[in-house]
């Protein structure tokens, strides 16, 4: 157990404690997230400098991973606050919280050009990340929401927003149904529902309806190299990309071996990200008793990257076939 902090600071902790969310500043270097993204605008097929190769039906694009690398590897100092967020790094499934290639990249569209800055509010996509597992309170897939940073992200650029006190309505609504809920961009509703839409069932959770309510919002502008951790129930959404300069993040998740424990025997051994629940629900214990299933779901985005990894290896090899065998000795591309 981590009984010491060696990463996390005493107003870190804190932080986190306060608003369920830390940023890493400088985790990485411009220059490993230069090596990082090489072949990102090749996979895209698009010229980051043209506009007019920008997609104008949609704002963002998300890419499939070709590669991995360990957290430990790749930003050392998130890899140690992570762990100690969770309590201790043989909590943690390293293999399944490496980091990829994935891509979230936010061009905007030319109708969010220099518009008024929103009311967060009003944003559509609130959500809690997960849709590829039945969520339960305890649930370990998705320890922590993870957002390292690719390019600078001004105010206006299109940044994530998040609602540190939407965590409670999330914590509540899911302790309130030990049968499991399923997840996604827009929902959670129990697995047990028969309604014919989960707007008709009285259970239904609408993220939209929650974040409404919420007094708490933050722009999580940031740098090249900066990381933010969240706590895994943390509402948050994509906001408009109002500059029109490329935004690029990941949203790698973090894995625990075990499920999240909020009725320790010793409570010493909760986890600050346990112990940041277990606040948000106004108690100090809880006895958290699963009644359904856990697991996991396909979602129908991972048909789609299914469909886009090939295309993505296309452009990567036709480019590759174009530079020559010298400039590619010189600068490899790679795939995996």
């Amino acid at each position: 157990m981590v009984k010491e902090y060696k990463h996390l600071t005493e107003d870190e902790i804190a932080f986190f404690m306060a608003n369920g969310y830390l940023i890493v500043k400088q985790a990485f270097s411009r220059e490993k997230a230069a090596e990082f993204t090489r072949d990102m605008w090749v996979r895209l097929g698009i010229d980051p400098n043209d506009k007019e190769t920008w997609p104008r039906d949609r704002a963002r694009i998300h890419m499939p991973a070709h590669i991995h690398e360990p957290v430990a590897t790749f930003a050392p100092r998130v890899w140690g606050v992570m762990t100690e967020l969770l309590g201790g790094e043989e909590r943690v499934d390293a293999e399944s919280s490496a980091w990829g290639d994935s891509f979230i990249v936010n061009f905007g569209t030319p109708a969010s050009a220099g518009a008024p800055a929103p009311d967060p509010r009003t944003l559509d996509n609130w959500h809690v990340d997960g849709d590829f597992f039945v969520h339960f309170l305890d649930s370990p897939e998705q320890a922590l929401l993870v957002i390292p940073v690719f390019s600078d992200i001004a105010p206006g650029g299109g940044a994530t927003y998040i609602a540190p006190d939407g965590i409670a309505r999330a914590a509540r609504y899911l302790a309130a149904h030990p049968e499991g809920v399923y997840g996604g961009n827009l929902a959670f509703w129990p697995t047990t529902s028969t309604a014919p839409t989960p707007a008709a069932d009285p259970a239904y959770y609408s993220h939209p309806a929650e974040a409404a309510q919420c007094e708490q919002f933050v722009e999580l502008s940031a740098e090249v190299g900066d990381v933010v951790l969240l706590h895994p129930l943390m509402l948050h959404t994509a906001s408009p990309n109002r500059l029109r300069v490329p935004r690029v993040i990941t949203n790698p998740r973090v894995e625990l071996r075990a499920p999240f424990e909020f009725a320790r025997a010793d409570p010493e051994e909760y986890s600050l990200v346990e112990r940041k629940t277990l606040k948000e629900l106004g108690v100090d214990r809880f006895e958290f008793k699963r009644t359904g299933e856990r697991r996991r779901v396909v979602p129908e985005r991972v048909l789609r990257e299914a469909v886009m990894i090939e295309e993505e290896k296309r452009r990567v090899a036709e480019a590759r076939a174009r530079a020559g065998p010298e400039a590619n000795a010189a600068r490899p591309i790679a795939v995996a």
